[in-house]
């Protein structure tokens, strides 16, 4: 399933301002899952949100979900070090990537929630929109590809989302499979 031609450059325009932030860019330096570092993954999750929002015809704010799926993950750490203060990782970073977020970007109550609540249920936040739940969906189900898929490694980084998104959604190799 590809997008079209708008649904891209609707895309593109919703990412600018967090993907030129050097603090987001800066994600890129931590490994999340697998080979996949902390911003392939959050711009993963923003592009398989955003067209399952688009392709089940969601009535929700589409720009709440590709911002909210890119900062998602903020918490600009290697929670993979031996530290203290990672050792409950998948509990609390959703509050420490919500903080920095709110440091650096000006957040609307929907991308607030999903950022808050996209570990659910592991945390006990319920999310509260929509757009909060797709995100919790598309996130495990890229958390799952990036770890256990050796095909994900397979697949180059490119710095345009996109073209390496469409790549993989026009390919066998993708975290929907």
């Amino acid at each position: 399933m590809k997008l079209s031609q708008n649904e891209i450059e609707y895309l593109t325009a919703c990412t600018e301002e967090v993907l030129n932030s050097a603090e987001v860019q800066s994600m890129d330096l931590y490994m999340q899952h697998g080979h996949t570092t902390c911003l392939q993954h959050c711009m993963a999750v923003a592009y398989y949100s955003y067209l399952l929002c688009r392709r089940l015809k969601l009535n929700c704010d589409y720009r709440s979900v590709v911002r909210g799926a890119l900062l998602h993950d903020f918490f600009l750490y290697d929670w993979h070090t031996k530290d203290k203060s990672h050792r409950l990782h998948g509990f609390t970073h959703p509050k420490t990537a919500l903080t920095n977020a709110e440091f650096y970007f000006e957040l609307n109550k929907i991308e607030r929630d999903i950022i808050r609540k996209h570990m659910w249920p592991l945390t006990i936040h319920l999310p509260m929109y929509k757009e909060s739940v797709s995100i919790c969906i598309v996130d495990k189900i890229c958390t799952v590809a990036e770890t256990f898929s050796p095909y994900w490694r397979l697949v180059s980084y490119k710095s345009n989302l996109f073209e390496c998104m469409q790549a993989l959604t026009e390919s066998e190799l993708r975290c929907t499979d």
